[in-house]
């Protein structure tokens, strides 16, 4: 059996860094997996104004990898590496990463959400050709044409107004009238004039040629007749699901696999503690993200002690 380490931290972004900074200052001597793409969904997004202590705001992936720096600093040793699978029903726990075999006596859970596809006609072969669920990503691949952006949220909102720094024109689509995105947010797009929002559509398949992504087949739910928009870049922004396959099952979680806290951050296994959007699906900001990182960090430190 490997040896086991007091605490191992699976998965990164705020959450995982926030408790890889405490848990090693806390001398606990973390190793974290960070993932192939470490970093969470903040290297994706292009400007953060809302963390405190930015007053100027800053980028994602700079915010991350101060993050990171700092939690190195203290001694959190890091791997970006994917975990394949655990073995919850004894501790210490088991942790398998590209076939070895690591062991920790407590674990924290923070893997985060991945974006959510539409799954229609047309999408699986336009991935990475036209269709991306990253504007931070690939926008500067459009510049001076007209793209969409498919969401009703802040997120899509978000993606719509960083395109416009690249695109003629920006069309939302989103299947109702009412939506989920802030008030300043959605004033921000609707007055932005590149932009253009239309309600009460969804879209049924992609359309392409050669060359890539040429446009989308819009429907309208109310009476299901269709219309084609042009389009030759398009961006998804419709949600997230948490990233928990690897648990098997392990961890109690929603009916959405959002993982559930019994006690504070611990899960419904003692000695294992989840922060961030694994668990979130209230708040789902990065300032929350680095709390609950904290919490769990702090509240695995006490259990431990409380089981010698």
């Amino acid at each position: 059996m490997a040896t086991a380490r007091n605490v191992i931290i699976i998965g990164s972004g705020p959450a995982g860094y926030t408790a890889g900074l405490y848990s090693a200052r806390a001398m606990m001597e973390p190793l974290m997996f960070a993932g192939y793409m470490s970093g969470g969904q903040l290297m994706l997004t292009s400007d953060i104004e809302n963390f405190p202590g930015y007053p100027q705001g800053i980028g994602g992936p700079e915010m991350m990898l101060e993050l990171r720096a700092q939690s190195e600093r203290f001694g959190l040793e890091i791997h970006d590496k994917n975990v394949e699978r655990v073995d919850l029903r004894e501790r210490p726990f088991g942790v398998w990463v590209e076939g070895e075999e690591y062991r920790a006596e407590a674990l924290i859970i923070c893997t985060g959400a991945e974006a959510i596809w539409l799954g229609v006609e047309g999408e699986e072969s336009q991935k990475g050709r036209g269709i991306s669920t990253c504007a931070t990503c690939d926008g500067a691949f459009f510049r001076d044409e007209e793209v969409i952006v498919v969401g009703g949220g802040d997120s899509a909102m978000e993606e719509a107004i960083f395109l416009t720094r690249f695109a003629n024109k920006v069309t939302i689509i989103h299947r109702r009238d009412v939506f989920k995105a802030s008030k300043v947010m959605l004033e921000r797009a609707r007055n932005h004039p590149k932009i253009e929002i239309l309600t009460h559509r969804q879209v049924v398949r992609w359309l392409s040629d050669d060359k890539g992504l040429t446009g989308a087949v819009i429907e309208d739910p109310r009476d299901n007749s269709t219309e084609e928009l042009s389009c030759t870049g398009a961006f998804i922004a419709i949600g997230h699901k948490p990233i928990t396959d690897f648990l098997d099952g392990q961890v109690e979680t929603d009916p959405e696999g959002y993982i559930l806290h019994e006690e504070h951050t611990m899960t419904s296994v003692p000695g294992v503690f989840a922060a961030g959007d694994v668990v979130d699906t209230r708040y789902r900001q990065a300032i929350t993200a680095a709390g609950m990182g904290c919490q769990a960090a702090i509240d695995a430190e006490r259990w431990l002690e409380s089981q010698h």
